[in-house]
């Protein structure tokens, strides 16, 4: 199979194991070109991509901008807080504007669940959610998993805890589809005001207490407190939730085992994660980064091939 089974890419749950299979082998490939002293490869030459954002993001848009112009794409940006949305313009009329400037695929953010799925059944284009309310982050699960089978060699039965703000992360969701379908293990661990009533039903292991978590899992992944989407207060105060879920180089060095420690980013150095954590040689924070430019590559590759 070297075509994908959907030509959107809306999240993780619509995606077959072949589907992502055939990403991360595809960002294998991309990720020796990005590697090269020239690094661009002119496959999507004659495609033209428009990034919609009507969140705020620095790695996610840089990253699918960096993509898109190794891959030879034209690339339009588009940022909510200067544009016709504040006059009271809808989605479909905004994306459709920039559309009939014959644009052929829409790399899409925005603080609504299930926007990139209403805008694919309206507008004629590859629409990729590039995140969405507290929903799904598909492209950061791809990396996750992308960088844990360079790091371990496979992800079918490796242990991965996602460690802090459950409930409102579109990546711990987004991660425990990816990580299923590719045959990981899944615990969710935080403060249970953090973590979804509906979880359990996921199929994923749950656990309180970080060290027990630390002690099981082979990979830990790191989520940072979303204080922005957080309407009431979920716990005391940032000082207490790091003194009971913040990771610090001593616990690490307590297991009888060296894991690995992964973060989507940014990093609230001294919350979730201590800065000799964070930097250490346990840590691919910095490869999931890069790692990020070749799968968001491979993507849109392999979307633009599925465009009939």
């Amino acid at each position: 199979m070297s075509q994908l089974s959907t030509r959107h890419l809306l999240g993780i749950k619509d995606l077959t194991e072949e589907d992502i299979q055939l990403i991360l082998s595809t960002a294998s490939d991309f990720k020796e070109v990005i590697n090269r002293p020239i690094k661009k490869v002119p496959s999507l030459r004659d495609i033209t991509i428009a990034n919609v954002f009507f969140e705020n993001s620095t790695r996610t848009k840089l990253s699918f901008e960096l993509a898109e112009k190794r891959l030879s794409a034209d690339v339009v940006n588009f940022s909510s807080s200067n544009s016709s949305v504040k006059k009271g313009e809808s989605l479909v009329d905004t994306v459709n504007n920039i559309l009939s400037m014959k644009v052929d695929m829409v790399v899409m953010r925005h603080s609504s669940p299930g926007a990139p799925h209403f805008l694919s059944r309206n507008v004629d284009a590859n629409i990729v959610n590039a995140g969405d309310g507290t929903h799904e982050h598909p492209t950061q699960a791809l990396l996750d998993s992308f960088s844990i089978q360079e790091k371990l060699g496979d992800v079918a039965g490796k242990k991965v805890a996602i460690i802090g703000d459950i409930l409102h992360s579109r990546v711990a969701l987004s991660n425990i589809f990816c990580l299923q379908k590719l045959g990981a293990e899944v615990m969710v661990c935080g403060p249970i005001t953090l973590l979804p009533k509906y979880v359990e039903s996921l199929g994923v292991k749950v656990e309180l207490d970080v060290n027990k978590a630390l002690e099981w899992c082979d990979v830990a992944n790191v989520l940072r407190i979303q204080l922005e989407r957080q309407q009431i207060k979920y716990f005391p105060s940032m000082r207490e939730y790091s003194l009971y879920y913040g990771i610090d180089k001593a616990m690490l060095d307590a297991l009888d085992k060296e894991i690995v420690v992964m973060h989507p980013g940014p990093i609230n150095r001294g919350v979730e994660l201590n800065s000799d954590v964070a930097d250490s040689d346990q840590s691919i924070i910095l490869n999931q980064v890069e790692n990020g430019v070749a799968v968001r590559m491979a993507v849109l590759y392999l979307l633009a091939g599925a465009k009939n």
